[in-house]
């Protein structure tokens, strides 16, 4: 089985209010491609602590079901966060075939797939199996044209550094296209996102924010962003 680490594996910072101001950033980017209706239903995979899928549930009233290979980040999960559209489950996303065909309107995921880049292909069919009829996938992943990330995925000894196991590997906007495209989705987006790095002090974090902004508007600059944010429509 391959680890889903979550939130806190691919880390060399502390937990800090940069890092929950990122989590929830990324979980209102989620919003943003989104249909929000209470009706709907969204699995999150790889939800480590648990705290992107607790703000799902709580700002759009949509039943949320939050899944991690990791059952110890789980039982935390259902001790820290409570609400009656919020599930918590152990689920190895290598296995999401084993999942009831047509079961939700969206997947989302953060920092995941390049934990599968050599099983892309069969992640990407087994989601498209899984979602209703134009569902959608929306995943933000670690850009490997960023220098930090690049040295993170790069180098030996920041691989280990970073608790990378060995079948990580961060990619790019081309990559992750030409694998959706082949897949089978239509309605392909990824875009180059995000300055915002965690463990910063907090007097940092608007700034970054601020300028990040700017940043994201920029040709080339913007493709040395940390991350690229991905989303893609069942046919």
């Amino acid at each position: 089985m391959i680890r889903q680490p979550g939130d806190r594996d691919f880390q060399l910072w502390k937990e800090k209010k940069s890092t929950d101001t990122r989590a929830e950033r990324r979980s209102d980017y989620w919003l943003s491609q989104m249909q929000v209706e209470p009706s709907k239903s969204i699995m999150e995979i790889g939800c480590g602590s648990g705290i992107k899928a607790y703000t799902l549930a709580r700002k759009s009233g949509m039943n949320v079901l939050a899944t991690d290979i990791d059952p110890e980040y789980i039982e935390e999960a259902k001790r820290d966060f409570q609400l009656p559209n919020l599930r918590f489950m152990v689920v190895d996303s290598t296995e999401l075939d084993r999942t009831k065909e047509g079961s939700f309107d969206y997947i989302v995921g953060n920092g995941i797939l390049h934990h599968l880049y050599h099983h892309i292909d069969d992640a990407f069919a087994n989601m498209l199996r899984i979602l209703k009829n134009n569902g959608k996938i929306i995943f933000i992943e670690p850009n490997i044209y960023n220098p930090f990330v690049h040295l993170i995925f790069s180098y030996p000894y920041w691989r280990k550094k970073a608790h990378l196991d060995p079948d990580e590997m961060a990619f790019s906007k081309s990559f992750v296209t030409k694998k959706l495209i082949k897949a089978g989705y239509k309605n392909v987006k990824v875009e180059y996102k995000d300055f915002l790095l965690p463990g910063i002090p907090d007097f940092l974090i608007q700034p970054s924010i601020l300028i990040g902004n700017v940043l994201e508007k920029i040709p080339l600059i913007k493709n040395v962003s940390q991350s690229i944010f991905i989303s893609a429509v069942k046919k």
